[in-house]
């Protein structure tokens, strides 16, 4: 077998800015994680993040260091601490199963997985709850390994809460931000921070310096009352938008609407903020409300924990963003 750290070409690491520099399996820059160390934790964490190859090796095999252990009470296992598998064309890919360990408590686990002699592609969905000490891929010594197919559109970047960040589906591709990347063939980054997305300005600041097709600004949750939304809110898109001029900014609020007596409140501070744009002669600011997530029937059912969606909960909710997001695309790149 010969072995790939997942730092090196052929293979790639997609949903990490700025990895093509630094070449960190983290989702914020130091500079950032200096200034806002409540992050330290979920901002050196990588939800979202991919490493993605080409092979045709019939056998392959994941290996996965944690530099942290942790045990999340809303989370198993299978989302926490475990890697995501798919091979094959990305908007019709085979599953394949986890790379998961046995316990809360294994450090390094690995898995072998099976396919065909033929060249496919393979997306490996990095864990999302821990710090990566590292990962490498290994295919049989004869096996032929190349780059990816490239996505057919550049990269969105989400900005939110745990909900932004996946949380609570099964496994990290169960997420609306997960589902939409393979339906739609489009990159993404997923600066998702699990409580602590407050609309600093330093977040907005670093946004801005990724390149990034669509932005979603989706932080409703983790403001931790309507006043604080009201003061950061506008002032978190206006530096966006400052920066990209031309960029289209969806602007969404929260799913679990009857669960909050203050979400329609902080819906309308949201709506202040796309409204105001629209005023203003924005043509590239989109809202969605989030009340719609969840449909009108069995919505009961969508979440766990009368907050963080399912996996019914983001299918849905990926069912409403996905067509926005599809129509921009098209618009901006072409079918």
């Amino acid at each position: 077998m010969k072995t790939y750290r997942y730092n090196e070409k052929p293979l790639e690491v997609h949903g990490i800015p700025h990895f093509e520099e630094h070449g960190k399996l983290q989702r914020l820059s130091d500079e950032v994680l200096e200034k806002l160390p409540h992050l330290k934790f979920v901002g050196t964490r990588c939800g979202g993040a991919r490493i993605c190859f080409r092979t045709n090796s019939p056998k392959f095999t994941v290996k996965m260091e944690f530099e942290t252990l942790g045990f999340d009470i809303g989370l198993s296992i299978y989302h926490c601490q475990s890697a995501c598998v798919y091979i094959g064309q990305r908007q019709n890919a085979r599953y394949a199963g986890l790379v998961i360990p046995q316990n809360y408590e294994q450090k390094v686990t690995e898995k072998t997985f099976e396919k065909s002699n033929e060249m496919e592609d393979i997306v490996i969905w990095i864990p999302r709850n821990e710090i990566m000490a590292d990962i490498t891929v290994s295919v049989e010594d004869d096996a032929v390994v190349e780059a990816p197919t490239p996505y057919k559109y550049p990269p969105m970047l989400y900005y939110g809460s745990s909900i932004t960040e996946c949380g609570c589906a099964s496994k990290v591709s169960n997420g609306y931000t997960s589902m939409i990347t393979m339906h739609l063939d489009v990159d993404h980054y997923n600066l998702g921070f699990s409580g602590s997305a407050r609309g600093e300005i330093e977040i907005a600041d670093y946004i801005n310096t990724i390149p990034m097709s669509i932005f979603v600004l989706d932080y409703d949750h983790n403001a931790p009352d309507p006043e604080h939304l009201r003061k950061t809110h506008e002032p978190f898109f206006r530096r966006i938008r400052e920066k990209n001029p031309d960029l289209p900014i969806i602007i969404m609020s929260r799913p679990d609407f009857e669960y909050d007596v203050l979400s329609a409140e902080r819906r309308e501070i949201i709506k202040t903020t796309y409204n105001n744009a629209v005023a203003a002669g924005d043509k590239n600011v989109y809202f969605i409300d989030g009340q719609q997530f969840f449909g009108e029937v069995d919505r009961t059912f969508c979440t766990n924990d009368c907050c963080h969606p399912n996996d019914l909960g983001f299918y849905r909710m990926t069912a409403v963003v996905e067509p926005v997001v599809k129509k921009i695309l098209e618009e901006r790149y072409g079918e």
